[in-house]
């Protein structure tokens, strides 16, 4: 029985065997979502031969849809059809697998719980003591807490988790600058922002060298591509000006400001969700796991054990840790489920 992970997002489909391979492609739910059956399809296809799918997803919150309830029930239409009358699993944040016609009653809990699944996974590292999961990816962060080998969420639904400190907005690519601070302070000058989408998270870190260069990749702010060099212009375009009238080493000075905000948001919400405690352990996943050691030098002492799925899973599956985990758990499961 080999069972294939896929995690839904909003901005990506992300799907994992739970062993050898797994893959992340771009898609733009707002503007795509007809299209998804087929890309999940396709996505499906390059696995191989698969015999069921464990599903969470995001996506849901795309504008595209009029509710969340509406989403849901579009994505697992999309999901029964890419399927191909393999079984399909839905996870939902009560802690485990439902079949699709349970998940059409209960959409509440099965929107935006693709956290709940790696956190449930993860937990399973920690089997004594307090722990924690920081998981940054492209869009969002997630801290979750966790006790003696199991998640332990104070929230389950977004905005519960956003009230929490649990779910922060911002990931390593997605993140408009303008979300992230009004002004920046170059070369002992306030500079405003413009409140435009000129210049996102993925151009700092581009310019920081935290993540690397992808020229053939356009999924940009201006659509151009994913290149320190071009990364500066979209910096310097954020304050209303260009590389003629910022030098290089001002437009880093901007770069390090952007991310020392959000190590400030991050370290705050960690030390939230921890109680002001040291856990014993914290766990890393996700591409932006660079960015959340950041947080965990800054917010507690070296007694804490690491680990960083990055180094214990490799990167490909680190970056889509979620629909790993859903492959892992999917694949616990009977061949024959009955369900109730």
């Amino acid at each position: 029985m080999r069972t294939l992970g896929l995690d839904i997002g909003g901005a990506n489909l992300k799907a994992s065997d739970g062993e050898a391979l797994s893959i992340s492609i771009p898609f733009p739910m707002w503007l795509d979502w007809k299209r998804l059956p087929v890309a999940l399809s396709e996505l499906i296809d390059q696995f191989g031969a698969i015999n069921r799918l464990a599903v969470t997803m995001t996506g849901e919150l795309a504008d595209c849809f009029a509710t969340k309830s509406a989403g849901v029930n579009f994505i697992l239409d999309a999901v029964v059809e890419a399927a191909d009358k393999r079984e399909a699993l839905i996870w939902q944040s009560g802690g485990e697998f439902v079949d699709v016609a349970t998940a059409r009653e209960i959409t509440s809990l099965v929107a935006a719980a693709n956290w709940h699944a790696l956190a449930t996974w993860c937990a399973r590292l920690t089997t004594s003591g307090h722990g924690v999961l920081i998981d940054i990816g492209s869009t969002t962060t997630d801290i979750i807490p966790l006790e003696r080998g199991v998640a332990m969420p104070t929230g389950r639904t977004d905005p519960e988790r956003l009230l929490s400190g649990e779910l922060l907005y911002f990931g390593v690519r997605r993140t408009p600058l303008i979300g992230i601070l009004h002004s920046a302070t170059l070369s002992g000058v306030g500079r405003p922002l413009a409140n435009e989408l000129f210049a996102t998270t993925y151009d700092v870190f581009l310019v920081l060298n935290e993540l690397p260069e992808q020229p053939e990749s356009t999924d940009t702010a201006n659509s151009r591509q994913a290149t320190s060099e071009e990364a500066f212009s979209r910096l310097a375009r954020q304050l209303c000006g260009d590389t003629e009238e910022f030098t290089y080493d001002e437009l880093r000075e901007f770069a390090e400001q952007c991310r020392a905000t959000l190590i400030r948001r991050g370290v705050s919400a960690l030390r939230t969700v921890c109680e002001g405690n040291i856990p014993d352990t914290v766990i890393i996943s996700g591409e932006g796991g660079f960015l959340a050691e950041q947080l965990i030098s800054n917010c507690f002492d070296s007694s804490s054990e690491v680990l960083n799925l990055r180094s214990t899973l490799g990167e490909l599956h680190s970056n889509c840790a979620c629909a790993f985990a859903l492959a892992r758990l999917g694949a616990e499961q009977p061949e024959e489920i009955a369900w109730l």
